[in-house]
């Protein structure tokens, strides 16, 4: 009798070490490089969030594969990012990274991410170097590319006939990218035109050359709480009300908007997307975040979930496999409902989108609000792409 039990106890472990493997499959890891502390570290913070919200949405799944997100911290250290990816690359084996907010740390990072074989996919940074030339096959762009971004400002601020603009940005590849971006479509003339410091808190000089210069309009990218201090430093110079302001969506979010309160109501924005934006995935995903985070969700956090949504459809595309060549095959479709609506990769591999009109004006509760006026820009690209050779 007790040999019975032992063949049988036998028969079962064999069974279970014999079990499909895809019922085993162990956790396809994703890397996530990203800003969680100092004045920009909501960012990284919204678009972590919104890539967790897409996995818990799906049952701890992306693309039907069970995920594991390894997140760490880069402080806006470009060295420091690069020490993680190196991390991540060699000693968890890790092929599909993200994350990156700053292109300081981007231009640090991705090189040597894309050029170990694993696949990069921005859900935020985009300098214009690596959309051109330097492009490569193993990196993509959920967001924008830079400069476009700032392209839909320059764009609008003719569109309202703004012919003097003031430009200003930190000196930094974005902060570079953003003030080439605006003066490529602005049509007036740049009657000053200023680099500040990617750390700086103090814009009093800046506030007198610009009502040294008295332009029609100021153009300013100063994301997070860089942003946040330019804004209110601009109200107390006494500016707000004489010299209007156009922004490109990173200069003014979801956050730094409760920040500055009443200060920003009347500007104008563009954006990718916003959360009034009229479609299914939109919605949903609005709705979700709202409710997981008890905040509303920024331009970044939009991206993140994106990026997710991204990679989970090339997931699904490869059975679960983190087979980049396959994956990359699968990315290039971009076969997923993205919650700005129309979405397609261009021939580097960055975004072609449309650009909206937003203002901000007094929501039913009292509380400013960003709201979508119209269409300033229909499938735009980028001024890089015709340079890359994929």
């Amino acid at each position: 009798m007790q040999h019975r039990k032992s063949v049988s106890l036998g028969v079962m472990l064999a069974a279970a070490v014999a079990m499909p493997a895809l019922a085993q499959q162990a956790p396809v890891k994703i890397g996530m490089v990203t800003t969680l502390s100092g004045p920009g570290g909501y960012l990284g913070q919204d678009i972590r969030d919104a890539f967790k919200l897409a996995i818990d949405m799906n049952g701890g799944k992306l693309g039907g594969a069970p995920v594991e997100l390894v997140v760490e911290d880069d402080a806006l250290k470009p060295g420091q990012g690069k020490q993680i990816a190196e991390k991540m690359l060699k000693t968890d084996g890790i092929k599909i990274m993200t994350g990156i907010v700053f292109s300081n740390v981007a231009g640090a990072t991705v090189p040597d991410i894309v050029d170990a074989g694993a696949l990069y996919v921005s859900p935020n940074a985009a300098p214009s170097n690596f959309a051109g030339k330097e492009c490569n096959e193993n990196y993509f762009v959920v967001s924008w590319q830079n400069d476009s971004l700032h392209e839909s400002a320059g764009q609008h601020a003719t569109n309202l006939g703004y012919k003097k603009a003031f430009i200003l940005a930190p000196n930094y590849q974005a902060g570079k990218d953003a003030l080439a971006g605006f003066k490529r479509l602005f049509k007036g003339e740049i009657v000053g035109e200023v680099y500040t410091r990617l750390d700086q808190t103090d814009f009093a000089p800046e506030m007198a050359q610009i009502r040294s210069a008295n332009p029609d309009v100021v153009f300013q990218f100063h994301p997070g709480g860089l942003g946040i201090a330019f804004l209110r430093q601009y109200q107390q110079a006494g500016l707000l009300g004489k010299t209007p302001m156009v922004l490109a969506e990173p200069s003014l979010d979801a956050t730094t908007l409760k920040a500055v309160g009443d200060a920003a109501l009347g500007l104008s924005v563009t954006a990718h997307w916003n959360t009034d934006f009229d479609n299914a995935s939109n919605k949903a995903f609005v709705e979700a975040f709202t409710k997981a985070y008890n905040r509303v969700p920024t331009y970044y956090a939009s991206q993140g979930y994106d990026t997710a949504l991204a990679i989970a459809s090339a997931l699904r595309a490869t059975g679960g496999k983190a087979d980049v060549p396959a994956l990359r095959k699968a990315l290039a479709k971009a076969d997923f409902q993205s919650v700005r609506g129309a979405f397609k990769f261009g021939p580097n591999q960055h975004p072609v989108q449309d650009w909206y009109a937003l203002k901000v004006e007094k929501g039913a509760d009292g509380a400013p609000v960003l709201k979508t006026e119209g269409k300033v820009l229909s499938n735009h690209s980028d001024a890089y792409a015709k340079d890359c050779k994929l």
